[in-house]
C-alpha cells in the first residue's frame, strides 16, 4: 500500500491557476479570457453539472483579472450554506457596496449553487446587482439555470458548461499522473473516466484515492475503491429488468447502493447515458423515448427529497414490466 494522507487534496493542487491552463470548455474560456484582456465584465452566469469547471473559472479570470492580489478583490460565498435574504442584505450587500481595489475598477463576487437561494433572495439579489454594478461583478453559479429567476439571467451573460469529454478528462489525469510521479495503467484511466461521466472534480477524487492505496494504479483498483456505479454493473441491472428478472435487478441495485456507496442521482445518469447502447429488438425506440420520459420525472422526484431506492426500483419494476408486457 502507498501512503500518500499528508498529501494536499488534488483537485485544489492542480486547480488550473489561469484561463490558459484550464482543459475544455472550448467554447467558454476564450470569451472570459477576452475579458480578462479588457479588463472589463458583465456580470456572469455559469450554468452547468457538477465538476465541469464553474469554479475554477470563477478563480482562474479573477487571477487573471487582479494577479497576485486577487484574493483581495474576489469573494466566494456558497449559497447552499447561506441562503436567505439575510444573508444578501448583510454578508453580499456590505461586500458589495465597499470600494473596489487596484486598477481594475471593480471587484467580484463568486455565489456558489446560486440555484439554492429563495425567491426572495434572489429578487434582493438582483437589485444589489443593479445597485453595486459600478463597484462589483457578480459570478453566479448554478446546476440548473431554470432555478434562477428572469430579472437575474437577463442581467447577465450567460455561459453553459457541458460534462468534459473523455479525452480532456483523459489529458488531465495524464498531467496529475506526471505531476505526482504515479503510474497509472491505460485501462485504469478508461475505468476512471467512464467511472466520473463527465465530472472532472470526480475523475481527479478518484485517481487521488486509488493512488493512495496503489502503484501503480490498475483498472481493479479504481473499481475497488469507485464510489459511482461502473458501466458494467448498470448493464448487468438492466439487462435482467428488460428480461423481466426484477427481483434480480433489484439485488444488483441494492449492491450498487451498499458496496459503492452510489447516490440516487448517480445511478439515475448512468442508466439514462447506457440507453442509447441497447439494442433496439431489446428495447424499441419508442420505448426509448418513453423511459426517457420516465427518468426525467423520477430526477424530478430525487432532486425533491424522494427516496432513491424506491425511485429506482420504480424504474427498474418500469423496465420488467414492459419486458412481460411483450411475452
Amino acid at each position: 500500500m502507498v501512503e500518500r494522507s499528508g498529501e494536499a487534496i488534488w483537485v485544489e493542487k492542480h486547480r488550473p491557476s489561469s484561463l490558459r491552463e484550464m482543459l475544455g470548455q472550448e467554447a467558454i474560456v476564450p470569451l472570459l479570457r477576452s475579458y480578462a484582456e479588457k479588463r472589463s465584465m458583465p456580470h456572469l452566469l455559469f450554468a452547468g453539472p457538477p465538476g465541469t469547471g464553474k469554479t475554477t473559472a470563477a478563480i482562474a479570470l479573477a487571477r487573471d483579472l487582479f494577479g497576485e492580489g486577487w484574493k483581495m478583490s474576489f469573494l466566494e460565498l456558497n449559497a447552499s450554506d447561506e441562503r436567505g435574504i439575510d444573508t444578501v442584505r448583510t454578508t453580499i450587500k456590505q461586500y458589495a457596496r465597499t470600494a473596489p481595489l487596484g486598477e481594475v475598477g471593480f471587484k467580484i463576487l463568486f455565489l456558489d449553487e446560486a440555484d439554492n437561494l429563495t425567491s426572495e433572495a434572489q429578487a434582493s439579489l438582483r437589485r444589489l446587482m443593479e445597485r453595486y454594478s459600478g463597484s462589483c461583478r457578480f459570478i453566479l453559479s448554478c446546476n440548473y439555470s431554470s432555478r434562477i429567476i428572469e430579472p437575474i439571467q437577463s442581467r447577465c451573460a450567460v455561459f453553459r458548461f457541458r460534462a468534459y469529454g473523455p479525452e480532456a478528462i483523459r489529458a488531465l489525469l495524464q498531467r496529475i499522473a506526471a505531476a505526482e510521479g504515479v503510474t497509472v495503467a491505460p485501462e485504469a484511466v478508461e475505468t476512471i473516466v467512464a467511472a466520473s461521466a463527465g465530472d472532472l472534480r470526480r475523475a481527479t477524487n478518484l485517481l487521488q484515492l486509488a493512488a493512495t492505496h496503489a502503484d501503480p494504479v490498475t483498472a481493479e483498483t479504481v473499481r475497488e475503491y469507485a464510489t459511482v456505479p461502473l458501466r458494467r454493473e448498470v448493464e448487468g441491472m438492466l439487462a435482467a429488468a428488460l428480461q423481466g428478472r426484477f427481483v434480480d435487478a433489484r439485488t444488483r441495485l441494492y449492491a450498487i447502493f451498499t458496496e459503492r456507496g452510489a447516490a440516487g442521482e448517480e445511478i439515475l445518469r448512468a442508466i439514462h447515458s447506457y440507453l442509447p447502447e441497447i439494442d433496439d429488438a431489446v428495447l424499441p425506440p419508442r420505448e426509448k423515448v418513453r423511459l426517457v420520459e420516465f427518468l426525467g420525472e423520477i430526477e424530478f422526484r430525487l432532486a425533491q427529497g424522494a427516496s432513491d431506492r424506491i425511485q429506482l426500483e420504480a424504474v427498474l419494476a418500469h423496465l420488467a414490466a414492459g419486458a412481460d408486457r411483450g411475452r
